[in-house]
Formats: structure tokens, sequence, C-alpha cells
């Protein structure tokens, strides 16, 4: 990243050249300006006997008690492209019909939104699956357009056959 010089509007000079000149293509320019993955809030440990658990970052804002923080399942799958998708179950109503797969927005990963999503299915009595996109939290490859569609695409076929 480039040095940080005066700041217009939130970016530096130096910031917006990088932006918008390295290298001058509009792919790229697009791709810089729709991803921001965040760093990581998250990792996802495995056990001698494959079990999975969250750990979370202090940046990942939780909200919640161990109890809570039992009730969320992380995994991983991998998208037609190759890459590693970080998925995350949260049983919040257990007796529910219902599971809300749910996109995250820009600028943040599952570790920023698991407390969100607690709540969220709380409120409306369901469960909440969601994933972090390609460069995003633990999945692995590189923030595109091409890779966000893969990501979606795991994501919905892991919800359906797990």
């Amino acid at each position: 990243m480039p040095e940080q010089g005066p700041r217009m509007n939130g970016f530096s000079l130096g910031e917006l050249c990088w932006l918008f000149c390295c290298p001058p293509c509009p792919s790229r320019i697009a791709a810089k300006l729709a991803f921001l993955p965040p760093e990581p809030t998250y990792s996802v440990h495995t056990d001698t006997e494959g079990a999975t658990s969250l750990h979370l970052t202090e940046r990942a804002d939780w909200q919640y008690s161990q109890r809570e923080l039992d009730a969320v399942e992380v995994f991983t799958t991998r998208s037609s492209r190759g890459n590693r998708v970080g998925c995350m179950f949260v049983r919040c109503a257990p007796n529910s019909r219902y599971t809300l797969l749910f996109s995250h927005g820009n600028a943040v990963d599952l570790g920023q939104m698991c407390s969100f999503y607690i709540g969220l299915g709380s409120r409306i009595n369901c469960n909440v699956f969601s994933y972090d996109y390609s460069g995003y939290g633990v999945s692995t490859g590189k923030p595109s357009e091409k890779n966000l569609y893969a990501d979606i695409e795991a994501a919905w076929q892991v919800l359906r056959n797990k």
C-alpha cells in the first residue's frame, strides 16, 4: 500500500493513485473499489478428532456468552474455482424449520457478523447460515466477481446438502 499523506475525503493522494492507476485496467479498478476485505477477525481451529471451533479476535466485537459461541458451527468448503470458503452455521432456534442464507456486506467477515446473526436469528426464529467471500476471513483466493459467484454457489450447495 502506498505511503500515507494528506487525506482527501478519507483517502491519501497515494491511495487514490494506487486505487485508480495500478494497473489502469477497468476490471481491476472495479475490483479495488468493490472488494474491501478486512483483516480476519476470526480463525477456525481443528482438533485431533477433526472437530472445528471458532476463535474470535478482539475486533470481532462478540456480545454474547460462551453458550452462544458454542452454538456457532464453523467449517470450510471448496468453491468450483478451487478456493476454500469459510462457512458459519448459527443455531439460533433449534426447533426452527427455516435457515436464512445470509450474504454479508462488504468490508466485514464472519467474525464481525456472528453476534449480529445470533440477534437476527433469535428475533425472527430461524437459524442463520453465512459464508465469507474469497479473500475474506479464512477464505482463500482473491476477491473478484467470478470468485464471488462461485463462493455463493458453494455456500448454497453445502447448505442444501449438509
